[in-house]
């Protein structure tokens, strides 16, 4: 483990993302270099980096890689606290707007940049919208998404569910927070996580969240929604992504936003033409579209916006017993 390390943290819509763009990683492409990382060098940086001291349970960032052709600007492999996700939307978002603000991707002061990433799920875009030199919004342009299977009965802790699950670029169940009695706030963010989990575990080998390719098999997080109505644009919903095994999204969720677009897509709830206003358990916003069609695959777009938070300098002192972090999860 390196003594030193620098990171530039950023959020997007309360989510925070951390970028590392020097750690070493192995492989062809993004979803090699992913397989590749877990149980080894980069896995223990992404527990030094992510969990107590030095982060917490609800970290997430990702490490800079080549990308896998000259078709991208570069890569990422995303991680949380308990290792390495196939996808992420908001630190998509951050990636744009840091890409940009750094210089790694040149930018005019007025107008709309395109930064293309691969990700472990195929490449992405994140489109940063600029005025006078600043970055006013980003525009997560993601892989194709589909519904997988709907209205799948489970027994739960808390009742009889039925559950939709969908690809965004990962797999999520997905369902009402009203089924299960309770409400996207902040004061059910306990009884919300243990639920998330619960469903989360219960799908995980179900035989419709096994993918082709099975990098992206099993169930990556359960998003429990509040029906809002309608706005002149299209649907309103407030939602909490519950990831990996207990994180919480404090944004609308990037990739689950994705995932939301294309179920409401095939049920027709959003329309060609039509806008999601996507809310969050803080109440932060995102808004999405169905941008194109593939078959029966829809591409999502969400738009948000990512900001930096600061510079961090890490040092691993002689002795620590906690280079690998810690958590009480």
């Amino acid at each position: 483990m390196r003594t030193k390390i620098t990171t530039e943290d950023w959020h997007t819509a309360g989510e925070p993302f951390r970028i590392v763009s020097s750690v070493q990683t192995v492989g062809a492409t993004v979803a090699e270099r992913r397989v590749n990382a877990i149980g080894g060098d980069p896995d223990r940086m992404r527990q030094y980096l992510c969990l107590e001291p030095r982060g917490h349970d609800d970290m997430y960032g990702g490490f800079v890689t080549p990308p896998d052709d000259d078709g991208a600007d570069f890569g990422v492999l995303f991680w949380h606290k308990d290792g390495f996700s196939t996808a992420c939307g908001h630190g998509t978002m951050a990636l744009g707007a840091w890409a940009v603000d750094t210089g790694k991707v040149s930018a005019t002061d007025d107008g709309e940049v395109l930064v293309t990433i691969d990700v472990p799920s195929g490449r992405v875009q994140a489109r940063v919208q600029r005025e006078a030199g600043q970055t006013t919004g980003v525009i997560f342009r993601n892989v194709p998404s589909r519904v997988l299977e709907r209205d799948i009965e489970l027994e739960t802790s808390r009742g009889t569910v039925r559950v939709d699950l969908i690809f965004g670029g990962a797999v999520y169940a997905t369902l009402p927070a009203s089924s299960i009695g309770l409400t996207v706030v902040p004061e059910d963010t306990t009884k919300l996580i243990e639920i998330g989990r619960e469903i989360k575990w219960a799908l995980n080998a179900h035989p419709a969240a096994q993918l082709a390719d099975d990098r992206l098999s099993g169930v990556y997080g359960t998003i429990l929604f509040d029906d809002l109505g309608r706005t002149e644009s299209g649907p309103w919903q407030r939602n909490v992504t519950v990831f990996a095994d207990g994180e919480v999204d404090r944004s609308p969720c990037g990739s689950g936003t994705a995932s939301r677009v294309a179920l409401l897509a095939s049920t027709g709830e959003l329309a060609d033409g039509e806008w999601l206003t996507h809310d969050s358990i803080i109440g932060t916003r995102f808004h999405a579209r169905v941008a194109d069609r593939q078959g029966d695959d829809v591409i999502p777009e969400v738009t948000g916006q990512a900001y930096s938070v600061g510079t961090c300098s890490f040092s691993l002192a002689d002795g620590d017993p906690l280079a690998s972090g810690f958590s009480l999860r």
